[in-house]
């Protein structure tokens, strides 16, 4: 045998001959050189695919479209003014009222450059300088109106008069006009197209438009300008993505300086983090060229196959390493590291992508997306990290320092690992069993305080002191009407919503809806028909009332604005303004509406919903009919699609968790062909899952779609560590050692690199706790705090319970039968 630290110079031929080879490492090491030209090639196309990488802020991509709340949304979606996409800015006059000729012209400048935005649905935009928004009086005459700033306004006092007398007629206090007078709100409702260009509307573009042209160029020491709603806040979310970047540059960092420190060889410390970020450029590239892109969500998945890689690559480097300790030459050093290490290796990868692929059953497109993309990035990793390394370092090998470092490493039983050791004695095992099943019984009862949704007003997935949150607290603070709302579409016949019977029912679904905790007010066709009904009876406040005769309803539903009622009048929205959208808001308040709906909904055949009045007349005149069919669809509103996520994201969470598990025990049973076996490995995930849920609770956060993917990644990429464990652990067995000598072989080779890649992924993912996003902040602590836990499961937890599971003779018995042998470990 060579010494290791020269290249070895035989023809390749004459080394590749040996039958006990596995075919795959024959065939691998080879052909080492067409190997390479094909991963070089490979590595060419997805940088090219690379370049075509783009950024998607699509809003339909964060809601279940299956739902049927979403269902009821998209089918009324063109009836409805505004929806989900719109936003919100308010304009505040920082030292006196809305009412003054400088404050005017500033808003109806702003109002102009808005009007102009790529992308708003100018038809519906509205704010005081707008036509659409009017004052309606009754005057001896009848009534009179107009726009609340009148063509003939001209900035004099008496102007301004006007129009302070016309917003005090106008109905819009508390809604299009702060409560205090001190500001006034431009409502944009924007389009699902931009219609210069045909493409779906970007927001990040949007939200850096209304940064540069209404804040930046407006706000000032007497002017504040304040923007909310879900499209900037996408906007925010996107630009706070880019941090992510930074992010992953000092994991990375942090990861080579570990990994040197670790190895003491630059050749085993750079190899490794190249492929892993090779294993990146596949992922991203390959997504390009099939046509998908990298949202908010899934801007995170590169970091995450980078650590994944960096995991696997330990193991190899640390396999190499030892190998080349003993006198092995860098090719066989890396054919032996490979031979060991590729079930295993491809075992846990798989257990990763299969865990990832079960997010696709949740029906939010984001998440699908990401398991999609985290998947692909785990198969470029079987590629990189169980071909590319290997094959590379046959090549390069370990530096002479680094063999040596290894030697020391090997030569040497750390005290550490003679304590962990002992945990594989039924004597410590016990007492670890017992305070595992304690935290288990404590952390499950705690998780059951777990909520689904946000639990925090304005935007959770920003900080509280973000511009966005910040301009969120101002608008709940000075005007009556939230940026939360929900919309409850009443379906009728065509031209019948304004019927007697229609109207009844939503006054009354608007009193009980008024008298729910969370509803802040309401507005509808009824708000407005007992508003006209009073003033035609000279304001008397004994008709705020709904009339029974239709003549008189037909006159009061007149001059609704087009928001409250479709074209045909087959459909009016109930707008419901929320305190906040809190889980347990949406909860109550998404009950008290199906409680009423079970009561109120009529309980017939879509096909009257179609018919016209006539129709209808005849068919209750028939028998068919009792009265005019009515029935009430959730839900529109921002308030609303998130109701629908979290009944989506509440009913997948534990359906996921048991996916997930089932394929990680299907893939260990097949694998290691024992039920004990596969129990030592899934009972520390297990524990882990419990106690993060627990974390979750305790912690304040909530089960939404930011952090229910990571349920599923901490337990795919967790699994590794029980697997690496226990293969070598089991090969330890079956080679005749006692279970104690065997674990303590298992930590001076494996454990340690399990340990180390523990707590250097922990290291990675701590840094996003410091992300300006807070969603980011809160998948950093969730993936630490499981990093470490799988790390002292599979370390402390997996020893004790193969000491009470397993039986060694009973390993080495089936292993005999299986192969015929008994071959020593590898």
């Amino acid at each position: 045998m060579q010494p290791n630290n020269q290249r070895y110079s035989e023809p390749e031929h004459f080394l590749i001959s040996p039958e006990s080879e596995p075919f795959l490492e024959r065939l691998l090491f080879g052909r080492r050189h067409v190997v390479m030209a094909l991963l070089v090639l490979i590595t060419l196309v997805f940088m090219f695919g690379l370049t075509r990488i783009r950024l998607d802020s699509s809003i339909e991509k964060y809601i279940p479209l299956q739902h049927p709340f979403v269902q009821s949304y998209l089918k009324h979606k063109d009836d409805l003014k505004g929806g989900v996409a719109s936003v919100r800015i308010a304009v505040a006059a920082r030292n006196g009222s809305i009412f003054e000729a400088s404050y005017l012209q500033t808003l109806n400048k702003i109002t102009d450059d808005v009007f102009f935005i790529a992308g708003v649905d100018r038809s519906a935009l509205q704010s005081l300088w707008t036509p659409n928004t009017r004052w309606t009086e009754v005057t001896e005459e009848g009534f009179q109106g107009g726009p609340v700033i009148p063509p003939d306004y001209d900035g004099s006092a008496a102007s301004v008069e006007t129009v302070r007398e016309n917003v005090l007629k106008s109905g819009q206090v508390g809604r299009l006009v702060a409560n205090d007078f001190g500001s006034s709100i431009i409502d944009v409702p924007l389009l699902a197209v931009n219609a210069e260009t045909g493409e779906k509307l970007d927001y990040q573009q949007l939200s850096h438009l209304l940064e540069a042209q209404v804040r930046d160029r407006y706000q000032n020491e007497q002017i504040a300008i304040y923007i909310t709603g879900v499209p900037k806040k996408l906007g925010d979310l996107m630009d706070g993505a880019v941090a992510i970047g930074y992010f992953f540059l000092a994991a990375m960092l942090m990861t080579t300086a570990l990994l040197y420190w670790y190895s003491r060889c630059w050749r085993g410390t750079l190899v490794p983090v190249l492929a892993s970020l090779i294993a990146v450029v596949w992922q991203l590239g390959a997504l390009a060229l099939l046509g998908f892109s990298i949202d908010l969500y899934s801007v995170l998945v590169p970091f995450l196959v980078f650590a994944i890689g960096i995991s696997h690559a330990v193991q190899v480097i640390n396999s190499i390493a030892l190998h080349a300790g003993v006198g092995e030459n860098s090719l066989w050093a890396a054919r032996k590291a490979f031979r060991g290490l590729y079930v295993p290796g491809m075992l846990a990868l798989l257990s990763d992508a299969m865990g990832f692929l079960t997010l696709l059953f949740i029906d939010i497109g984001v998440i699908q997306e990401l398991a999609i993309s985290a998947s692909v990035g785990v198969a470029m990793i079987i590629i990189t990290n169980l071909v590319l390394l290997p094959v590379v370092m046959s090549w390069v090998g370990i530096s002479p320092r680094g063999v040596e470092h290894a030697r020391r490493g090997a030569a040497t039983i750390p005290a550490l690992w003679r304590v962990l050791s002992g945990f594989a004695d039924r004597r410590l095992a016990l007492p670890v069993l017992i305070a595992s099943l304690v935290l288990a019984v404590v952390g499950y009862q705690y998780s059951k305080g777990l909520k689904i949704g946000d639990l925090d007003p304005g935007a959770p997935e920003l900080r509280a002191d973000s511009r966005y949150n910040l301009d969120n607290d101002y608008m709940v603070e000075h005007f009556s009407t939230s940026s939360d709302i929900l919309v409850v579409m009443v379906e009728t016949p065509i031209e019948m919503c304004n019927s007697f019977k229609v109207m009844d029912v939503m006054d009354r679904f608007m009193w009980h809806m008024k008298n729910v905790p969370g509803v802040q007010s309401g507005v509808s066709l009824v708000s407005v028909s007992k508003l006209v009904t009073k003033a035609m009876n000279e304001g008397n406040i004994k008709w705020f009332a709904l009339s029974r005769n239709q003549t008189i309803l037909n006159t009061s539903v007149q001059r609704a604005p087009g928001s409250l009622l479709n074209g045909n009048c087959s459909m009016a929205p109930v707008v419901l303004y929320l305190n906040d959208h809190k889980a347990e808001t949406l909860e109550r308040v998404v009950a008290e509406v199906q409680q009423f709906k079970a009561r109120f909904d009529d309980q017939v055949d879509d096909v009257f919903f179609g018919m016209r009045p006539d129709d209808i007349q005849s068919a209750i005149a028939s028998g068919k009919l009792e009265s005019v069919p009515v029935r009430f669809q959730l839900a529109a509103g921002n308030a609303g699609i998130e109701a629908a996520t979290n009944e989506v994201i509440g009913d997948a969470q534990n359906r996921m968790l048991i996916f997930v598990y089932l394929v990680v025990f299907a893939l260990c049973l097949l694998t290691f062909r024992s039920l004990p076996a596969v129990s030592c490995i899934l009972i520390p995930l297990a524990l882990t899952s419990i106690l993060s849920q627990a974390l979750m609770t305790w912690l304040g956060i909530g089960v939404k779609v930011a952090t229910l993917p990571v349920i599923a990644l901490g337990v795919g990429i967790g699994v590794d560590y029980g697997i690496y464990i226990y293969n070598r652990l089991e090969a330890m067995l079956i080679d005749g050692k006692n279970l104690r000598e065997a674990y303590l072989e298992t930590l001076c080779s494996t454990g340690k690199a399990v340990s180390f890649t523990g707590v250097t992924l922990a290291i990675g993912v701590a840094t996003w706790i410091f992300s300006p996003i807070r969603f980011q902040a809160d998948m950093g602590i969730l993936l630490t705090f499981m990093f470490i836990w799988n790390m002292l499961g599979a370390l402390i937890l997996l020893p004790a319970l193969t000491s009470i599971l397993l039986r060694p003779e009973h390993i080495r018995q089936r292993h005999q039968r299986i192969h015929g042998e008994i071959p020593p470990a590898i």
